[in-house]
């Protein structure tokens, strides 16, 4: 006889989705392990919208989370459509404003809420070999990366794969990648300006190859980045010089970035940004929540909110079949693509109100994905 399972859950990924799929599943009652991998760059800039605020509430953890060290954002500016700004301010919005998150502080205070609430965490450890066995369980491999503790081995009942963007645990398992773009994201963060003004509004500039995006964040630096696609030549520009005098041909960016300091730049980071989505987000004894399961262009500022959503929504989804409830997967996955047409409606329409370079490569690629099966870009899939 196979020895019982050690948890009901391991939740791979210490994320938001991972964070809020281990205190829903904590509060029903359940045991869980949630493994944090902490691999990759720190990330920095992502922003929170108020709605954010209920979804934590739910989750029981909004004061602890967003108490103290972010910065709020009163509203956002946008040069798109038009070389002139257009502001939405938030004093309208019932839910009041967003947050410029400290990102790192964010997700280490989501995943002590979770160990707080009964859930055994993992710092620095990744989940490798799931195996699944003949009992229904599942064998695990977890690594320390960090060398403080040896590897071990578990059992669990369920999975929740929140690894990310490569949903490691959903593509091994069988489900298959859909990406809707290439795009990518170029940015660097410069240092605190002399005399910093305390704007916390977000910017976003389009033009001809992509568009750019600044905000001021907590520490008082200022992240930069510019998105488009990798094929085109202005992303092969990598080097810091060449990023600078792009930077510098911006209107509005530029008024933003100069006092602080453009003189010395570091080479810009890229990092993935594209649409995409899982042909699945469930299978045998697995759910993937967050990014695994869809991950939205930043443009749509939905990322983190939709992350805690699918988290939240995937652990009530795994308690419920844990308790025998077979339509209780087949509702997330529902709910799921509902966010994610919200999120295509929502894609096309921003997209659709920047005509100014119908020519261009980078915007002629976003006017086709108005119609029913775009041509692909190389290594391209649809979705």
């Amino acid at each position: 006889m196979s020895p019982a399972p050690a948890y009901d859950v391991v939740v791979a990924g210490g994320g938001p989705a991972g964070c809020a799929a281990a205190l829903t599943l904590v509060h029903a009652g359940r045991t869980v392990l949630l493994a944090d991998a902490g691999t990759g760059p720190p990330k920095a800039g992502e922003a929170l919208v108020s709605m954010g605020r209920l979804l934590l509430a739910d989750l029981g953890v909004a004061e602890p989370v967003l108490g103290s060290g972010h910065l709020p954002c009163h509203g956002n500016l946008s040069a798109w459509g038009s070389p002139e700004l257009h502001a939405v301010d938030f004093l309208q919005d019932p839910y009041g404003h967003g947050w410029h998150l400290d990102r790192p502080l964010f997700d280490r205070r989501l995943r002590a809420a979770a160990h707080a609430a009964g859930a055994e965490v993992a710092e620095h450890t990744a989940v490798r070999s799931p195996s699944r066995q003949s009992d229904g369980t599942w064998r695990l491999a977890l690594r320390d990366r960090a060398g403080a503790a040896g590897d071990r081995t578990v059992r669990c009942r369920w999975v929740v794969d929140a690894t990310g963007r490569g949903a490691a645990i959903a593509v091994r398992s069988g489900a298959r990648r859909r990406t809707g773009d290439q795009l990518t994201a170029l940015h660097l963060t410069l240092d605190p300006a002399p005399q910093t003004p305390l704007d916390g509004r977000s910017l976003v500039e389009s033009d001809q190859d992509g568009w750019w995006y600044t905000a001021l964040l907590p520490s008082r630096q200022r992240l930069v980045a510019y998105f488009t696609d990798p094929d085109l030549p202005v992303a092969a520009a990598r080097g810091a010089e060449r990023f600078r005098q792009r930077l510098l041909a911006t209107r509005h960016i530029s008024r933003r970035a100069r006092p602080h300091g453009l003189t010395t730049l570091r080479p810009p980071r890229r990092a993935a940004a594209h649409s995409a989505h899982l042909d699945r987000v469930h299978g045998d004894g697995w759910t993937a929540a967050g990014d695994a399961a869809a991950a939205f262009d930043p443009l749509s500022s939905q990322g983190i909110l939709t992350a805690l959503y699918t988290g939240l929504s995937a652990g009530q989804a795994v308690d419920a079949r844990l308790h025998g409830d077979r339509a209780a997967l087949a509702d997330y996955a529902a709910r799921v693509s509902t966010a994610r047409t919200a999120y295509q409606h929502g894609h096309r329409a921003v997209h659709a109100q920047e005509t100014r370079w119908p020519d261009r490569p980078f915007w002629t690629r976003r006017q086709r994905s108005f119609h029913h099966n775009p041509p692909p870009m190389k290594g391209e899939t649809t979705p």
